[in-house]
């Protein structure tokens, strides 16, 4: 997410793990990013604290190569050199890597497993909020799957074909089902059941930048 968030909110990130390493060679960072950080610095001085800082601080060679929202935890990864920058910088633009999430939503979706196509565009007078927009938005797609019902949320896997801002928040409100905790999209009980947004990025894909082979790492659902 940008910096700018609602004037009640509060940046106080957590630091407990200072950072969380997966995986380290000579080109790829892997990490498990916590909920309340925010990946790169925010305009703000107060909004510094981030992943690429901690990571750098570090590892002085380490760059982002993608973000999650502040809100979402998971895995993420960072390039240790230019040339992996690069590789890995293609492989996110050209939808090479295959990401999925673990989230939990309010009420009961009705199938075991579905899909949204809805075009996404900042929601700007409102911003960083994202909305549906059939004349101007930009194309993105959600796959996902039931692993588990409750008596009030279901847990879903989400598998995102695309990477818009806030995608998999705006795609699950568009069902009917907001992400528990999501403090842009959810409301009443949807936002009061969980203290956190329940969104995590469980596994990334990708093709190694030396060799090529197809790698995967994996963060396990923390709540």
């Amino acid at each position: 997410m940008s910096a700018s968030a609602p004037e009640t909110f509060v940046y106080d990130p957590p630091q407990e793990p200072f950072l969380s390493v997966l995986h380290t060679d000579s080109d790829l960072l892997i990490v498990n990013k916590p909920s309340g950080l925010l990946s790169v610095p925010g305009k703000a001085s107060e909004h510094s604290d981030c992943l690429e800082a901690r990571a750098q601080n570090t590892y002085c060679e380490a760059r982002i190569v993608h973000r999650l929202d502040m809100d979402t935890s998971g895995v993420m990864v960072l390039a240790m050199n230019a040339g992996a920058h690069r590789h890995l910088g293609l492989q996110f633009e050209r939808r090479k890597t295959r990401k999925t999430y673990v989230a939990d939503v309010w009420g009961h979706l009705e199938s075991d497993t579905g899909e949204v196509d809805l075009p996404l565009i900042c929601d700007w007078p409102n911003r960083p909020k994202q909305m549906v927009c059939h004349e101007n938005g930009k194309a993105a797609l959600t796959k996902w799957q039931v692993i588990s019902r409750f008596d009030q949320t279901t847990r879903v896997r989400l598998f995102p074909h695309t990477g818009r801002s806030h995608q998999l928040r705006v795609h699950m409100l568009a069902l009917g089902h907001p992400i528990l905790g999501d403090r842009f999209y959810a409301e009443g009980e949807a936002l009061a059941a969980s203290v956190r947004l329940a969104l995590h990025a469980e596994s990334l894909e990708l093709h190694h930048p030396t060799g090529g082979e197809r790698v995967t790492f994996h963060s396990p659902c923390p709540f």
